[in-house]
């Protein structure tokens, strides 16, 4: 699907961006663009890989003219460019406004107007039912692309979206924390040892992220289902992968953090469609003519629940232990760890 094909990835230097390059530098695709601000981790990539497919842009969503020409002659865009730490966006909230919801327009209309095919937004579980200035300026990014796709047709550039959980090992995730802790013979740190968290891999997310792109229409929000923990089983299982005996902190909550995460909204259920391993949100086209909707609305809405960390599957300690070992970056950390003591 991406043969002789150009892929642009913003914030490409980040986790996601390198798993896109893993999985798609070896096959026939023509050109992946990597646009960031970050001229060091540009050249750290580009020493990395060292292929010619790569070609990188520095620019910064937030100022369009920045980012403008990247776009020229591009087929397809992954929307991946965000301030994505809780705490720093609840401090800088206008930062994530800058980033999050206009980087996002500005994403958006540099692809309209260079006849980019289609646009992947990828949002997060914190956009839905949002009480921190991380996951309101995401929940207006999905607004902003959702309202975006109702004035574009679809056949000259079609924009949908995913929305997904932690993603182990990503830039911010915790559980490299609690290996930088435990090698240091620190306690860990736990927010709050029942509070849960969908948890997936990077391949999990580029999963959802493909679906989206082979199945998506306009407006169209994906969610992967997705197992969780608790933050106090995810700290004992690190415990037994690294075979330390440290103990573990209770510290309280941070900033802005939620008891339990959700990835789809009891309104939005109403409006989804269910795949084995996938949901689909389809977008709301009503228009603005209000006064039709006075006498008649959506009954079902009080039939559906949300889908959040708390209902679904939640993953005992060796499930955690397992789901940990998925990511190479983790198993080969935990194979030297205990290879040195």
């Amino acid at each position: 699907m991406f043969d002789n094909k150009t892929l642009l990835i913003t914030g490409g230097t980040g986790s996601f961006g390198n798993k896109v390059l893993d999985r798609f530098l070896e096959t026939n695709i023509k050109e992946i663009r990597v646009l960031s601000r970050d001229e060091k981790k540009q050249d750290d990539m580009r020493k990395k890989y060292s292929n010619k497919k790569i070609k990188f842009y520095i620019g910064n969503v937030r100022d369009y003219s920045s980012i403008r020409d990247a776009f020229i002659g591009v087929d397809f865009v992954f929307h991946a460019a965000a301030l994505k730490q809780v705490p720093s966006c609840e401090f800088f909230p206008i930062e994530a406004v800058k980033t999050n919801v206009l980087g996002t327009e500005n994403v958006l209309n540099a692809s309209i107007r260079a006849n980019v095919k289609k646009v992947i937004c990828l949002s997060t579980d914190k956009a839905a039912y949002p009480v921190n200035a991380m996951g309101i300026s995401k929940a207006m990014m999905e607004k902003v692309f959702v309202a975006k796709s109702r004035v574009i047709n679809s056949d000259e550039t079609l924009i949908c979206g995913t929305r997904y959980g932690n993603v182990l090992n990503s830039r911010g995730s915790v559980v490299p924390l609690f290996a930088k802790q435990l090698k240091n013979n620190q306690n860990l740190t736990v927010t709050d040892p029942e509070m849960t968290r969908f948890i997936m891999t990077l391949d999990d997310a580029m999963d959802l992220v493909l679906f989206a792109f082979k199945n998506g229409e306009q407006g169209d929000i994906f969610i992967q289902k997705s197992p969780s923990c608790k933050i106090g089983d995810l700290a004992k299982a690190v415990k037994k992968l690294y075979k330390s005996d440290v103990d573990i902190d209770i510290i309280g909550a941070r900033h802005g953090e939620k008891n339990y995460e959700v990835l789809m909204t009891k309104e939005e259920s109403s409006n989804n469609q269910e795949f084995d391993e996938f949901y689909r949100i389809h977008s709301d086209n009503r228009d603005l003519n209000y006064e039709k909707y006075l006498s008649k609305g959506d009954k079902r809405i009080s039939e559906f629940e949300d889908y959040n960390s708390s209902n679904t599957k939640i993953l005992n300690v060796d499930e955690i232990m397992k789901k940990l070992l998925e990511v190479a970056e983790i198993k080969e950390d935990v194979n030297l760890w205990l290879n040195n003591k």
